[in-house]
Parts: C-alpha cells; sequence; structure tokens
C-alpha cells in the first residue's frame, strides 16, 4: 500500500458522494469537493466550492413556525468541464461502457487525479485523465487540467468550460425542506483572449463572489488556438466552447486555471477585478502545480507523522493531517473566520463553528501556532457578540454561543427534524454552555504551549475573564448543599436535553460543566495574580468590570462547587442521572442495525432519551481527556472530594455500556481513558475505531457531507498523547512512549515553545533532536530539558540524543 495515496479503482454510485467529500481540496481559504468536472448535482454527485467565512440566512417556514439557517454557501462551481466527440451528447459515464476507472488522491502533492478508459455506444474508445490541483501557495487560485487522447478513431472532439452560478445548497438530505437559494447574478463577462468570470452574490449578507478562469489548450504539450465561443445560461452560467480536429493517439489537453475572490477579503478594492488580474498571471498548469508542490513539502516536514508497521494507521493520520491543514492554513491570518466542524467539504452543520476546536488545536498548537492564533481570533473579535449574548439571558460575562457563524450571534437551530420520523422537535442544543469553556481552554492550552504572551497580554487574558465572569453569574449559592452549583445546561452527552416529563430545558450540576468551571476560574485567578503585572492587572480588570468582590466570589466558588460523586469515586454525569431507567441495550441491537443515534430512534417510537442512562458521546469521561491526572486530582481536592486513581477504571467502566458513540468524538475519549487505565488493546480498538470514522464512514452517511475536523485532530493528538506519551510541563516536553506489538517505528515533530523536537521512537531505541526556531539564538552551552519515562536529559541544540527503550514498552497503567 501507498501511505501517500487515497485510491480508488472502480467507480461505485453508493460511495461518490463519500468519495467526494474524502478527495475535497482546498487551502483554508477556500475548498472544492472532489466531484468530477463532468457532472452536475444528482443523487450521485454533488459538486462544491465553499470558501472560509461566507455565510448566507434565509428564513423559512417549518412547523408552523418561521425559522432563520445561516448557511455555509455553496459558491459557483468552477470546476465545469466536458467534451464530445462530433455531435454526439456529452461525456457521461452512463452513456457507453467504463473499460477502466481509477481516482488517486496524492497526499504528499495535494493533487487529485482520474484516469479513465472510455467505450462509447460506437465503440471509439477515448483516454481521459484529469489532474486538479487547489493552490497552497496561492490561496485564490486552482487549477484543472484534462487530457483526452481518442485511441481508435479521428474525429472532430468539441470541449465545454465554464462556471456554474446556477446552483443552490442540496448537500444534505435533512435541510432538504428549507429554503436553499442563496446566490443571486451580478455580472459576467470575458476578459483578454481567453478568459471568463461571473460574479455573484448572497441575497441576505451581500457577499460579491467572483470567479475569473481561463482555458488553455494543448496539442502534444505544444498549445493551440481553436476559435472559442461564449455562451451564457441567463446570468447565472457562461460557457467557452471550442471544437479540434482531433487525431487517433494524439494527446489534447484542457488547461482550467482559476482565481476566487470576494468583497470579504482583505486589501481588495474590487473583487471582480482582482480575481481576472490574478489568473491572468498564471502562465499555465505547472506554474501553478511547482509553488503548490513546494508548499506541501513544506508543510509536510512539520506536520507528517510516521508509522512503520501499520499501513492503514500511517495512511489515515496522513490522510486527517491533509484535511486539517486545507481546513485551516496559515492563510488564516487574513481571513475573519473560524474553523468549521465539517471542514470546507461540505454543508453539514450549515458550516458552523462548534467546540470541536477543543480537539483540533492541539494539531496546530505544536506545529503552526500563527493558525490557532488565527483561529482564537475569530471568537476575540465576536467577543462583544458573546458579551451580548449573556446580557440577553441576564448573565455577566461573555456566554459563546453553541454554534457560531460570520457575527457570532447564537445560530443553533430552535427546531430539529428526527430523519428516522421524519418529524420536527424543538431543539435544546443551545443549552450547551460548556462552549465558552472550550474557547477559554484552547485560549489558555494555546498560550501554555507557544508561550506566546503578546496573544494572551492583548486578547486571551480579556476572554478568558469574561468567560469566568459569566460561569460566576450562572452559579448560585444552595443553602441546603452548601455549595455553588449550575442548572438548566446541558453536558457534551447531547442525549439528556432535559428532565423526563418536564416541559423547560436544561438539566443541573453537569459533572464535566462544573469541575471545568473551576478549572476556568483558577485559570483567570492565575492571571490576575501571578501573570499580568499590576498596571495590566487594573486596566483589564476596568476594561471587562471585574471588580475586586467578583474576583473574591471566583475564589469562593473554586473552593465550593457542587460535583455529583460519591465516596467511592463514581461520578454521575448529571444530578439526577443514576434514578433514570436502565436502557435494554441488547433489545435494542436485536431491533436496528445501527443504535448509534438512540436518541432518535427512542423518540421515532415515542420514547425519549432524556428517561434512560444512555449517552451519545462521553462526557464524564472527557474530564479525564482534557485535564491531567494532576489537574484533576487538584481540582477535586480543592472542592472537598476524595481522589483516587479507581476513578478512571470505575467511571470507564460504568459508562462504557451505556455510550451509544453516536458521535465520531466518542471513541478518541474512550481510546485515551482505555490507555490510562492500561488496557491497551481496547485503547488501540477504539483508537482504530476512531481512525474509521471518515474513511470509511461508519456512521452511516455523514462524512459524504463534510469530514468531522474535531476526529481528524483527536486523532493525531491521541497519537501522540497515548503512543508517543506526550505531554507537556511548564518547561519542558516529557515523553512516555508506548508501541503496539505490530508497530515497528514511530517519528513526528513538535514545536514546544521556540523549539522544534524531531523525535524516533523505535522497539530498542529513543532518538530526539531539538532544533531553536532559526530566529532564536542560544548560546552553545545551553541545555534543553526533557523528560523521558520519568529521567531529565538535557539536550544540546542540533544534536542527536538517543537512548535505549528495550525497558520502555512494559504495560503502562496509572
Amino acid at each position: 500500500m501507498n501511505t501517500w495515496k487515497l485510491t480508488y479503482n472502480k467507480f461505485d454510485p453508493e460511495e461518490e458522494n463519500l468519495r467526494e467529500a474524502l478527495c475535497t481540496l482546498g487551502n483554508g481559504y477556500f475548498g472544492t469537493r472532489g466531484a468530477s468536472p463532468e457532472n452536475f448535482a444528482t443523487k450521485v454527485h454533488y459538486p462544491g466550492t465553499y470558501i472560509a467565512g461566507v455565510y448566507n440566512t434565509l428564513p423559512t417556514e417549518v412547523a408552523s413556525r418561521t425559522i432563520y439557517n445561516e448557511d455555509f454557501v455553496n459558491c459557483p462551481n468552477w470546476l465545469a468541464l466536458n467534451f464530445r466527440i462530433g455531435d454526439d451528447s456529452w461525456f457521461t459515464r452512463n452513456a457507453g461502457k467504463i473499460l477502466t476507472w481509477k481516482v488517486e488522491l496524492n497526499l504528499q502533492r495535494g493533487m487529485l487525479s482520474r484516469r479513465i478508459r472510455w467505450q462509447d455506444n460506437k465503440g471509439r474508445i477515448t483516454l481521459i485523465e484529469n489532474h486538479r490541483i487547489v493552490s497552497m501557495a496561492n490561496p485564490h487560485a486552482g487549477a484543472l487540467r484534462c487530457t483526452i487522447t481518442p485511441e481508435n478513431y479521428s474525429e472532430p472532439i468539441t470541449f465545454r468550460s465554464g462556471i456554474d452560478g446556477l446552483i443552490i445548497n442540496a448537500g444534505v438530505e435533512r435541510y432538504k425542506q428549507l429554503i436553499s437559494t442563496h446566490l443571486e447574478p451580478l455580472s459576467h463577462g470575458e476578459f483578454g483572449e481567453d478568459g471568463v468570470f461571473l460574479q455573484m452574490k448572497t441575497n441576505q449578507s451581500q457577499i460579491e463572489i467572483t470567479e475569473a478562469i481561463r482555458t488553455l489548450i494543448y496539442q502534444n504539450g505544444e498549445r493551440i488556438f481553436p476559435k472559442v465561443s461564449i455562451l451564457t445560461h441567463g446570468r447565472q452560467r457562461i460557457w467557452q466552447d471550442f471544437t479540434i480536429n482531433a487525431t487517433q493517439g494524439e494527446r489534447y489537453s484542457v488547461e482550467k486555471l482559476v482565481s476566487i475572490y470576494t468583497s470579504r477579503d482583505q486589501g481588495v478594492a474590487n473583487n471582480c477585478d482582482k480575481a481576472q488580474e490574478t489568473v491572468s498571471a498564471i502562465e499555465s498548469f505547472d506554474h501553478l502545480y511547482k509553488p503548490h508542490q513546494a508548499k506541501w513539502k513544506a508543510l509536510w516536514k512539520k506536520f507528517d507523522v510516521e508509522v512503520k508497521g501499520d499501513d492503514f494507521v500511517q495512511l489515515t493520520l496522513r490522510l486527517h493531517a491533509f484535511h486539517l491543514l486545507q481546513s485551516a492554513s496559515t492563510y488564516n491570518e487574513d481571513i475573519d473566520a473560524g474553523m468549521p466542524v465539517r471542514g470546507l467539504h461540505g454543508e453539514a452543520y450549515r458550516g458552523h463553528i462548534f467546540w470541536d476546536e477543543l480537539y483540533i488545536f492541539p494539531f496546530y498548537n505544536l506545529r503552526a501556532p500563527e493558525i490557532t492564533r488565527a483561529l482564537l481570533m475569530y471568537r476575540y473579535r465576536r467577543l462583544p457578540a458573546a458579551k451580548e449574548n449573556a446580557k440577553q439571558h441576564n448573565y455577566k460575562g461573555a456566554m459563546y454561543p453553541w454554534q457560531t457563524a460570520s457575527t457570532g450571534e447564537e445560530v443553533t437551530q430552535i427546531v430539529h427534524l428526527n430523519p428516522m420520523s421524519g418529524t420536527w422537535g424543538p431543539d435544546y442544543s443551545s443549552l450547551q454552555r460548556h462552549v465558552s469553556l472550550a474557547v477559554a481552554y484552547n485560549v489558555w492550552t494555546y498560550y501554555y504551549t507557544t508561550g506566546d504572551r503578546d496573544f494572551l497580554d492583548r486578547y486571551g487574558a480579556e476572554m478568558i475573564l469574561e468567560i469566568a465572569h459569566f460561569w460566576s453569574s450562572i452559579a448560585k449559592r444552595d443553602k441546603k448543599k452548601k455549595k455553588y452549583v449550575i442548572e438548566g445546561v446541558m453536558g457534551p452527552d447531547e442525549f439528556h436535553e432535559k428532565y423526563p416529563g418536564v416541559a423547560e430545558g436544561g438539566i443541573n450540576n453537569n459533572a464535566y460543566t462544573n469541575v471545568m468551571v473551576v478549572w476556568v476560574l483558577q485559570k483567570a485567578l492565575h492571571i490576575i495574580d501571578d501573570i499580568l503585572s499590576d498596571e495590566d492587572k487594573e486596566a483589564l480588570l476596568i476594561k471587562t468590570e471585574i471588580d475586586e468582590e467578583e474576583i473574591a466570589r471566583w475564589r469562593n466558588i473554586s473552593h465550593n462547587m457542587f460535583v455529583p460523586i460519591d465516596e467511592k469515586g463514581f461520578i454521575e454525569q448529571f444530578e439526577g442521572y443514576s434514578e433514570l431507567e436502565e436502557l435494554n441495550w441488547d433489545e435494542y441491537k436485536r431491533k436496528y442495525d445501527d443504535i448509534h443515534r438512540i436518541d432518535r430512534i427512542l423518540k421515532a417510537e415515542g420514547l425519549s432519551p432524556d428517561s434512560y442512562k444512555v449517552a451519545k458521546q462521553a462526557d464524564v469521561l472527557m474530564l479525564f481527556y482534557v485535564l491531567n491526572i494532576e489537574e484533576l486530582k487538584e481540582a477535586l481536592e480543592r472542592l472537598g472530594y476524595s481522589f483516587k486513581k479507581s476513578i478512571f477504571k470505575k467511571n470507564f467502566d460504568y459508562y462504557l455500556k451505556r455510550t451509544s458513540h453516536g458521535s465520531t468524538l466518542s471513541r478518541v475519549v474512550f481510546a485515551h481513558v482505555a490507555g490510562l487505565i492500561g488496557n491497551t488493546e481496547q485503547s488501540m480498538e477504539y483508537f482504530v475505531d476512531a481512525l474509521k470514522s471518515d474513511i470509511y464512514d461508519t456512521q452511516g452517511g455523514t462524512t459524504q457531507e463534510g469530514i468531522h475536523a474535531g476526529v481528524m485532530g483527536s486523532t493525531i493528538d491521541l497519537f501522540l498523547r497515548s503512543f508517543a506519551g506526550l505531554h507537556i510541563m511548564e518547561d519542558r516536553i516529557c515523553l512516555d512512549p508506548h508501541l503496539p506489538q505490530h508497530w515497528q517505528e514511530i517519528r513526528f515533530h513538535v514545536r514546544y515553545r521556540n523549539i522544534w523536537f524531531d523525535v524516533t521512537v523505535s522497539k530498542d531505541s529513543l532518538r530526539v533532536i531539538a532544533e531553536p526556531l532559526s530566529q532564536v539564538s542560544l548560546q552553545p552551552s545551553t541545555k534543553i530539558p526533557i523528560t523521558i519515562k520519568g529521567k531529565t536529559y538535557q539536550l544540546q541544540a542540533g544534536k542527536p540524543h538517543t537512548i535505549s527503550t528495550k525497558a520502555l514498552f512494559s504495560l503502562r497503567t496509572l
């Protein structure tokens, strides 16, 4: 197996939508699905191009009420390219016979290729070769090359190249009832000798989008200039048609170059002119491809993880890194956009931003922290909206919304379609206030990993303090418990929206939420007490309207928060969870092929998951994923609860039996905790299951709507944490490697503060090289500390340090 290539050797209409998502190409600015260029949107194919930050809101009448949905706009399709022989019909796979079919995504080079030998109904055989890139060297450019070779005939061949703006958002079946026409035409026309453009505008957000293309034609590598005719379909489609007299055995190539700009782009006065100017400067496909390939080479030097002995793990980790780098890149520094939970790959969740950043940001923190900083700036710019959101709910500080898109306002749907029953019901998921905890956690872990004091001083500290202020205002003192409580929220589980038989949404004292609130308050106090200068502290407290009385309240809450935990270490998911009914899992497994979404099954049966001890994904166990042992121990003991290491296994065993893994993120957390308690086989099993989530679409049709960025980021993070044993300390990194038996060697690069660590681990040795960034100057005598299996070593910059690992791979338990 070539672990740099995702290859499909046979066309399968049932799998095509999934393959189009997995073969998406992007660069952080825009992404284009891996659809065939000759196809329009059908049940089998779905061309889609998505631009970071381009949203549009439309109303729809649903269940006798008007709801508003802010959608990630499907932008004009620049891929459109087809051919026909003589006066026959345009090429389609449905006519004639496909003799061979191969699609290949080259992860190393960032190129999608397709090779088809097709025989039409007259026996004419044509070799069709496609290559496609979305430039990683120029965020506004992409290219497609199609080479046609007539193998047994000589006849005229007509090509049609163009831009299709007559499209809607139709990539998610359950959204089909919603109004989905987001684009209206502005202008179209020709430019230069070989170019056409199409300019559209979103009909509510008023974002202008221009795509400009040039079409170049070659015969056996030499450019030719056939007569080109321009056709239009209203003001929403523009085509270039040209005919060549093809000769048997000759190769005819069509290169389609594209540039995309919007009215959101910084420093661009006229997006229509800029798109034409940019594409006019691209000489050819190869002219764009060479710097693109070089940029990918540089990225892989930082981001690649190598696994010898397991081809599936190797390929899938690379696939995950590839798609994350396409969803957010260094170009995000110039884009005001967040991290869509489904990448730039489709329309699922309407391209909204959730809490999944918590799982994704470690991937960037340890390799290209400037990407994390850019994405955190999206959150900072929406801090005023988060404060207004809190104010509207009678809270203080900043309450980030569960789902956000362009403005930072709450865009979570208020009704939700159950695809099993076909009915709409109320949606309480906006009560997942823990998204604000994730924002604070992401700010702190970014600072802790990178040492970016400038970000903390200018932006991060303010965000953490405003979030702490919010949680202080939502917490209430319970006189009976003599503790602070948090009521009316939802936890990460998501299945439990409210208590059985109660109309009002929300549950009380979700354990994950309450403990993480204490963590955030402690970090806010640490910033105030130990990090900020007196002058900066005073200025920030005045700006955030936080006084000494409020700070004293934080100290009180952080020592007196209620957590539903018993003396044996069992943590109740939320107060009252243990009183719910047990579900007969065996019965439902017999009745249904797939019970991942047991919530939808129960609701379709007229029941409710609120009544049962079921969970969509890890909830309590999230505490063991986001906090290390020392942090969790310190938090619980400060609150007056005892901590024993048996807490991990006790809760793992309990919740494993009651979790349906309805989220791709669930198995990541269970894999991590299984590793913590020494169950290495189960940890590996869940790790592999998580890796399968998208490449095999184990959630049953969801990946075709867009990749799951959270599981892609978290599997790479899990690889480092569970198998390399990577742990970040205040002044060093720590390694406690543990390789599965069939793995021969792993290698990875991580950046901690201003130093790159190149680590190679085999069954015999561990080799590490510490290289400071080029702009960092260290004295030759300076030592760089690293801890391996509890022992600290002092490294010299640039010099390999090797130790024996034969004694390292004993069973690791808490």
